[in-house]
């Protein structure tokens, strides 16, 4: 096995080990029912989290997620309190998140400052642009946010895959081709790996970062679309820490913060290994929703050392 694919084989160990441990330890945790929950619950995340596994693979950052989030739902909320359908306000407002995210990177590569600085200007920007809009909660009472809940496919042993599992998993499909099989794919993995070499190579840095940031921003707003159908509201706070959690769920996916090295694939077992802590803590029952955060942190911090080993020791990078 080549070591460019021991991060993510690592990963999906991970989360065989809490799985069975989780079936192990209580009763019907091993059924269909417990991974669709995990999948539907988790969806919105993770389909941000594809979006910024191509930023972290780049060697970028992108902090701006959670408020994007928000600011779609609440746009979404308010567009719907004013008469549209959400089937015409979705898409509007995932091209805005293409859009956005565009202009970032435009700024990224023209000014030449840092993703970390831009993102956090964006975050503060869209976070404040939600509390222009509503300081409370709006609830989207369209059917069809109602009909899109009942979506779904049924599961051998009594388990349903949601619409928003569903779209979670066409919008990953989509993002391996792009991965792993395109032009850009290949220039998002040669940028994060040695942004020089690759300029020399004659990747086109600037239409490139300029791309990543769009398809981060198009993926970051398509999580907010399916919050938004999930919770049938719009928050200006709804979305608050995601961005924090889109980055724990790629690096724990495999992807080092350092870029060049990653797959989309990884990123799905690390939603999934986050949202399975938190059910495996829900099925004790005896400990509080801080745990949480305290085993995410504790396995987040540890992966993070695992990558700084295996850059040191393999020294590997991650093809197209």
């Amino acid at each position: 096995m080549s070591e460019k694919y021991l991060p993510l084989t690592v990963t999906i160990g991970v989360f065989c080990i809490l799985f069975v441990a989780g079936g192990l330890l209580y009763p019907n945790f091993f059924s269909t029912l417990v991974i669709g929950n995990i999948l539907g619950d988790n969806a919105f995340v993770i389909i941000a989290a594809i979006g910024t596994t191509f930023v972290i693979i780049s060697g970028g950052i992108d902090l701006s997620v959670g408020s994007m989030i928000g600011f779609v739902g609440v746009v979404m909320a308010n567009l719907d309190a004013a008469g549209w359908h959400p089937l015409v306000s979705a898409p509007m407002m995932i091209l805005f998140g293409a859009g956005f995210g565009a202009l970032v990177g435009v700024i990224i590569d023209f000014c030449e400052i840092q993703p970390f600085i831009i993102t956090l200007a964006a975050l503060f920007l869209l976070r404040g642009a939600c509390f222009m809009i509503n300081l409370d909660a709006v609830p989207i009472r369209h059917p069809f946010v109602l009909e899109f809940s009942d979506m779904g496919i049924s599961l051998p042993g009594g388990g349903w895959l949601s619409s928003s599992a569903i779209v979670m998993l066409v919008a990953l499909a989509v993002a391996i081709v792009i991965a792993h099989w395109t032009e850009f794919g290949s220039a998002v993995y040669a940028v994060g790996g040695d942004a020089p070499s690759a300029k020399l190579m004659g990747v086109p840095m600037r239409k490139t970062t300029i791309k990543i940031y769009a398809l981060g921003g198009t993926y970051s707003a398509l999580g907010g679309v399916v919050y938004a159908f999930y919770t049938s509201s719009g928050y200006p706070l709804a979305g608050t820490g995601n961005e924090l959690q889109a980055i724990a769920a790629v690096v724990l996916g495999g992807t080092l913060l350092t870029g060049g090295v990653g797959f989309v694939a990884g990123t799905l077992f690390g939603g999934m290994i986050l949202g399975l802590i938190a059910t495996l803590i829900n099925f004790n029952g005896s400990l509080n929703g801080a745990w949480i955060m305290i085993a995410g942190g504790l396995l987040l911090f540890i992966f993070i050392v695992m990558h700084r080993f295996l850059v040191g020791s393999f020294k590997f990078r991650t093809g197209s």
